[in-house]
This record gives structure tokens, sequence and C-alpha cells, in this order.
């Protein structure tokens, strides 16, 4: 009978200590945790079928318009007049590899009602601006006209919708949500969601999980609110009369306000750490003791979930070790004192992650489907560039570095966004320092370029995380 070796004893010993009772149920904690977002996805799913088998019902109908609209007759000429007046407002910045394929498909939308775009550059030395302009001229005479009308028609407008410069619209999304609000006075929001579309990179593949939970459609004003998907309509007159604290009122999402989003192709680690900096940092502000309160509890439990999801896993790769020593070794039960209850405990959490990977794969199936029908026009998406390995390890990487970011975010009060560093007091922005001589040459997502002179060397995610460590209490020496 051969000695144990040390660190085998002491693997033995920890994979004993994980059959505790408190360790079980946190790795059973976890497995819960694992069912519950298959659950969520597997609702969200439902939903979006629903809205397809309604779509082609309506096809076989001979209406071959059912991407616009489900009943055609809404489509008539007398109908089309009583639409309500719609703005679109899209801040730009910066100009990435997608943003052209973005703007045609905002800018030709099928709205039948009045419309007007509003393009906003903070200044003609954006990239974005002089892209802009040559896209502006290579306009239609009827979008020309529209554009040209803002002064005329924008006192009119009853509804307002903010867009990222990196949505892609589908035909019929304005008029899918100014639908949804015309029906429902009561609502004060209307979402939707970002279908992400990987590029290869795991970065690309941490954002599509981080935005995966929004797809359930829980608009709770917590991380749901701030990752609206680059998508968000309201009633026009709540910014003219400045009703500022409105509450009882609806945030919703209507089952087709789910948007095609291609991440960057040279989307690196480091851009999205960026990003998810960038969605803690926004919980730390607040206007009100109740706001306070709130992000408090959001930020206490998102971490102690996303932390509750990657701990069982820990757990499982030190019992499925022990086990594999102790095979390789040739030590017996009695001499390790290994117990096989760990490994069962694995099995669980290893069929309710298989649960889980199908339930999102179902989800993202769908939804592709949903965008390849609401865009017939547009080249269709496919669910086979997808890499399943890379989701699941991103599920891991995501919730480990999530709690990390949110406390970097609590204790620091600033950030650097895109160039510009925000820094808060007591809940609100109280400072704002521009330099055109740091700051991101891209931005995190869309890779778009910023026009940066004389910027710093790109820096690895490891370099930088280790640089905002290091300075803990010091962020505006540098930047994120």
């Amino acid at each position: 009978m051969s000695a144990l070796d040390p660190v085998d004893s002491f693997l033995f010993s920890l994979s004993r200590a994980f059959c505790s009772p408190v360790a079980v149920f946190v790795q059973i904690q976890g497995c819960l945790i694992c069912l519950i977002l298959a659950f969520g996805w597997a609702c969200a799913a439902y939903v979006r079928n629903r809205e397809i088998k309604r779509m082609k019902d309506s096809m076989q109908r001979g209406n071959s318009f059912a991407f616009l609209c489900h009943d055609i007759t809404e489509l008539e000429h007398s109908n089309q007049l009583k639409l309500p007046s719609v703005s679109v407002v899209m801040p730009l910045k910066g100009f990435g590899e997608h943003n052209l394929h973005n703007w045609t498909s905002q800018i030709t939308s099928l709205y039948g009602g009045p419309l007007e775009f509003l393009f906003i550059v903070e200044s003609t030395d954006d990239p974005a601006y002089r892209a802009y302009l040559c896209y502006y001229l290579s306009l239609s005479q009827k979008i020309h006209n529209q554009l040209v009308g803002v002064e005329k028609m924008h006192k009119d407008s009853k509804y307002v919708l903010f867009l990222d410069d990196d949505v892609r619209l589908h035909p019929g999304s304005i008029g899918a949500l100014t639908a949804e609000m015309e029906k429902n006075s009561d609502i004060f929001i209307q979402t939707g969601y970002p279908l992400d579309l990987p590029s290869g990179s795991l970065g690309s593949y941490c954002i599509y999980e981080y935005h995966m939970p929004c797809s359930m459609g829980f608009a709770t004003g917590g991380r749901t609110f701030f990752l609206w998907g680059g998508c968000m309509m309201m009633h026009a007159d709540d910014f003219r009369l400045d009703r500022y604290g409105a509450h009882k009122r609806l945030i919703t999402s209507p089952p087709v306000a789910v948007f095609p989003h291609p991440l960057a192709s040279d989307l690196s680690f480091s851009r999205y750490w960026n990003y998810l900096r960038k969605q803690t940092f926004v919980l730390e502000s607040y206007t009100t003791t109740v706001n306070w309160i709130m992000n408090r509890a959001l930020f206490t439990t998102h971490c102690y979930l996303s932390w509750g999801f990657v701990t069982p896993y820990l757990m499982a790769i030190v019992h499925i070790t022990a086990a594999l020593r102790m095979y390789i070794k040739g030590y017996s039960i009695e001499e390790t004192t290994f117990t096989f209850g760990g490994l069962k405990l694995v099995s669980c959490l290893a069929a309710c992650t298989l649960i889980e990977l199908l339930s999102m794969w179902n989800l993202t199936r769908i939804e592709v489907h949903l965008c390849n029908m609401l865009s017939p026009e547009a080249p269709k998406l496919s669910l086979a560039s997808y890499n399943w390995g890379l989701v699941f390890i991103a599920l891991l990487v995501d919730n480990f570095l999530y709690p990390i970011s949110a406390f970097r975010s609590h204790f620091t009060q600033s950030i650097n966004w895109s160039g510009i560093r925000y820094h808060l007091k007591d809940g609100k922005i109280f400072k704002i320092e521009r330099s055109k001589d740091m700051g991101p040459v891209y931005t995190d997502l869309g890779g778009k370029h910023l026009g940066k002179k004389g910027a710093p060397p790109k820096l690895s995610f490891l370099s930088s995380l280790a640089r905002s460590l290091a300075q803990w209490r010091q962020p505006k020496k540098y930047d994120s």
C-alpha cells in the first residue's frame, strides 16, 4: 500500500470538506440557479415562438406582410393616416464595420406614420460625422425629405424613440413599438433586447452571455433596464412636460423587439472588461433613497448569485480531480477517505448545466428564426456560427468577473467612458473630465473608431485588471 502524497492528501481532504452540509447546500444552490435560468429562457422561447406561429398563420391566410402587422387591413391608407408621429433620436460616436448596415435598417423603416430621424454627434471631429455625411448624400429623395422636415414635424411627435447606432432594426420595428404604446397608455418605456452575434472571441461570447438574462423580459429597473438593447421608446410629452418621478407606469417589451446585434470581429477580452465596468458603474448612480436601496439590493443579489453560480463548478473540479488521482495512483477508498457523494453532486451539476445550455440554445434558435422572419430582405442569420463550448466558458467567466467589476465601480466611483471620465458623488455625476489624448481608440462592442490621436498602447485584459487593482483608490491617474 503506497503512502499518500501530501498534495493528494490535501486534495482528498478538500473533496471531503466539500461534502459537508454547507458545501452541499452551495452546490445544490448552483444547480437551482442553472434550472431557474433554464426555466426563464424556456418561457422567453415560448413567448417568441408563439409570435412566430402567429406570423405563419397570418401568412397562410394570405397576408404577405405579416412581418409588419398581423392584420393586413392596418396597412390601408386610411389607417396609415391615423398613425402618430415618431421622432427617432440616435446619438453617434465613432464609426465601425457595422454602422452603415445598421443606419440603413433604421432609416428604411416601413412605418407609415410621420417619422423623423435626429442624428447627433458631439463634434464634427467625430469619425461618425464624416461617415454620416457621405451616407446622407447617398440617401433617396424620400429619406432626404424626411430629414429636412424635422423642424416642422418635431413639435407634433407623439413618441420619441432612442436608438444606439449599433442597433439593427427590422422594417416593422417602429410600427410594432408604436402599436403597443397606442394600446396601453400606462406604458412608460418600451424597450428591446439584443440578439448578440458573437464574432468568435471569448470576449464576444461573454457579451452574449451577459445579455441573455435580459431575453427573459424581466424589465425590473435594474440590470435589464440598463441593458435596454439600444432601443427605448417613450412618450414625447414626458420630456416636454418634464414628468420626472413618474410612478406605477409600465416598462414593457413586445415579443418582436429582438434586434440582431453583430459584435466587432476584433472584440478583445479587455474591451469586454471595459463594457462590464460600464454596466456596473451605472448601478452606482441614484437620485433618491429608494433608488439607492434598489441599487444596493441589485448589487448584493447579483454578486451573490454570480459567485453562487460559479462556486459549485470550482468544487466540482476538486471532486473530479480527487477521483482521477485516486484512480491513477491506485489508492484504496479507506486509504483516501474519499467519498462518492462529491461525484453524485458533480453529476447533478452536469445535468443541470446541460439543461441550461439546451434552454439557451433553444431560445437563441427561436430568436434567430424570428429575426429572419421579421427582416425577410436581410441576409439570413444562422445558429451554426455559435460555439457552445465557448458559451459555457463565458458563463463561468462573466459570472466570476461581475462581482469584481461591481466592487471596483463601488469603491472608485469613477470610470473612463470612451475617453470621457465621469466621477460620481452621492449617486450623481459631479465632475466630467475630457481629454483628446487619452481613452480607447475603439468602442467596446461595435469596434467603432473614435478618432483618438496619441492614444496609449493597447493593454491586455490582465494588465488592465492588474493596474486597476493596484490603483484601487486612485482612479484619476489612469484610464480604464
